[in-house]
């Protein structure tokens, strides 16, 4: 018997700021429908690196991150992604 497995969508650095920065985005969408098992979404360690560059770069209050190691490390187990 063949096992039902919702359609796979690759992600980027750039599909994953959007998703995460943006509540009306493509990907933003796409993030939701994985959170309730309508897609699958794949991405691999670039696109993780990307992301924490931009938050790492940008995100500072007094030329400090505002994020600690934890906390994203915390944000990343959370998301609906199967990472590679």
């Amino acid at each position: 018997m063949m096992e039902w497995r919702p359609s796979g969508y690759t992600f980027k650095a750039k599909d994953l700021v959007k998703a995460l920065c943006g509540e009306n985005t493509d990907e933003a969408l796409m993030l939701t429908a994985a959170v309730y098992g309508k897609v699958e979404l794949f991405a691999d360690s670039t696109a993780w690196n990307g992301f924490l560059w931009l938050v790492m770069n940008t995100c500072k209050i007094d030329g400090k991150p505002l994020y600690t190691g934890e906390e994203l490390g915390a944000l990343k187990a959370s998301l609906p992604i199967v990472w590679l």
